[in-house]
């Protein structure tokens, strides 16, 4: 499972996010403070770290700047209070590579946290493979038993979502937030009209899916 280090000096959101990291199938690891944190990000590499901007004894720019000086090139998100002034530019410089801002919703939360993992990922495959299914990431293209196969912009961006979440039960909810983003929310049905766009293209009996599965009340999981 991926490590997810969250940085905060406020025990209770820290204990708030690691419930829900932990529903999600994350290890959340724990600093109280800036020094400690900096520490735990060299010493047990994790995945992505969760930084508060304001921390007692060494603030987050400075956890920032320092594992970034130390050649450590962890994903980070930058947590910041509402009267905190964001300057992007210094995000940048600093090496962060998202932020938001309190008090956040946890699926807005997991939906940055994906996506930073996502696009930070130098070790993704650049060619995907389930049963008689190729998808080629740099190409972004799909083949089925041999035949190319057309696919919409969102089909292919949920299809390699299911993908990197083989096997895990995904509400729709999830899935929404993942693939279409947080700011253009649709309606879940959306989700629904998409699977069923990819069994008609992918499953070799699309009225019987083998691979793209509903959960009941819940969602769909992914069988490759």
């Amino acid at each position: 499972m991926q490590k997810i280090l969250v940085i905060d000096d406020d025990e209770c959101l820290r204990d708030t996010i690691g419930v829900m990291l932990e529903r999600e199938s994350y290890t959340p690891l724990f600093a109280a403070d800036g020094k400690g944190g900096f520490e735990k990000a060299l010493a047990l590499k994790p995945n992505l770290l969760l930084v508060d901007l304001r921390l007692p004894g060494m603030s987050g720019v400075d956890v920032c700047r320092q594992l970034r000086a130390a050649n450590v090139q962890t994903p980070i998100i930058i947590l910041s209070a509402i009267g905190d002034e964001i300057d992007k530019v210094l995000l940048l410089e600093i090496g962060a590579d998202d932020y938001m801002v309190k008090p956040f919703g946890s699926r807005e939360l997991l939906a940055r946290i994906r996506a930073v993992l996502r696009r930070t990922s130098g070790d993704a495959q650049k060619v995907l493979r389930f049963a008689s299914t190729e998808i080629d990431i740099d190409r972004r293209t799909v083949t089925c038993r041999g035949a190319e196969v057309k696919l919409t912009p969102a089909e292919y961006n949920l299809l390699t979502f299911f993908l990197q979440n083989a096997d895990r039960v995904l509400t729709r909810d999830v899935i929404l937030n993942s693939v279409w983003g947080y700011e253009s929310y649709p309606n879940t049905r959306t989700v629904d009209a998409h699977v069923m766009r990819l069994r008609q293209k992918l499953e070799p009996d699309p009225g019987t899916p083998s691979h793209f599965l509903t959960v009941h009340g819940v969602g769909y999981r992914f069988l490759p």
